[in-house]
């Protein structure tokens, strides 16, 4: 897996939200799977005023401590302007301007590489001299990629 350090701007995304935990997520009560399909279902990119339609975030924010305590997932795009309209539909958050560890994973199976690339960035930040910042991480996926069998994503770690 590819890593570097890159400082980015604060974003405002809009999307689909739940609140969970990784505990939550690895026994039979996940969320997730659930969120991914009312994305899909959503068609938000004709109802809100996205920007780069074709990048879909995945944001883990709000978090009550560290990886180990409950935080809210967003799925969404980037947005400008004006939400307002939205309200009642869409969830939207600013993630702050940061600092990031970006993690490149291999291509494969979604579901696989981003499992293994999440076990890899636990790993790294146990013994690592960055140390997380739990301000707002996300998961870029490009939508252009139609391939779910060779999806390659880019994991952005907000660090101190």
């Amino acid at each position: 897996m590819h890593t570097y350090i890159t400082e980015q701007p604060a974003i405002t995304l809009t999307g689909v939200h739940v609140r969970t935990t990784n505990a939550e997520e690895a026994g039979p009560n996940r969320r997730l799977p659930q969120l991914w399909e009312t994305y899909f279902q959503s068609q938000i990119t004709t109802q809100a005023p996205t920007i780069n339609s074709h990048l879909i975030y995945s944001l883990y924010t709000d978090y009550e401590s560290d990886a180990a305590g409950a935080y809210t997932t967003l799925i969404g795009h980037e947005v400008a302007g004006d939400t307002s309209q939205d309200e009642g539909k869409f969830h939207t958050v600013q993630v702050p301007a940061s600092k990031f560890m970006v993690f490149t994973t291999e291509k494969g199976p979604v579901y696989e590489v981003v499992a293994q690339a999440w076990g890899n960035i636990w790993a790294y930040f146990k013994e690592s001299e960055e140390v997380r910042a739990y301000t707002g991480d996300y998961e870029l996926y490009d939508a252009r990629n139609s391939d779910p069998a060779q999806t390659q994503i880019q994991i952005f770690i907000a660090i101190k």
